[in-house]
């Protein structure tokens, strides 16, 4: 089921992108880009790269709260997840964006 990306300016001017599930629920954040060619050029490696399972980087914090990274075939990490209590809601939320990412529309709200 298709997502959708939202595109926007964040405090400090920078560009950004938030991948919602079709149920509006943010399941991947894009870090501050200084230009929007660089933000889409995000959103189009988040599309490309949530379909390569190797991709997803599973991560415990110190608090014992699960999240992951999706990365490009570089290593650079193009976006993070939000925390989730167990393993389990965060392997969910890697099949979410899988799912979501690829038919994605764009919200532009710049």
């Amino acid at each position: 089921m298709p997502g959708k990306f939202e595109v926007y300016k964040d405090k400090a001017g920078e560009f950004r992108f938030r991948l919602k599930a079709a149920n509006g629920q943010n399941i991947l954040s894009g870090e501050g880009y200084s230009s929007k060619t660089s933000c889409m050029n995000g959103v189009e490696s988040v599309k490309k790269n949530s379909q390569n399972p190797d991709r997803f980087v599973k991560k415990t914090t110190a608090s014992g709260k699960f999240r992951f990274n999706l990365t490009a075939s570089n290593g650079q990490v193009v976006g993070t997840s939000q925390s989730y209590a167990s393993e389990s809601g965060c392997n969910n939320g890697m099949k979410s964006v899988a799912n979501c990412a690829p038919g994605a529309s764009t919200d532009d709200q710049t």
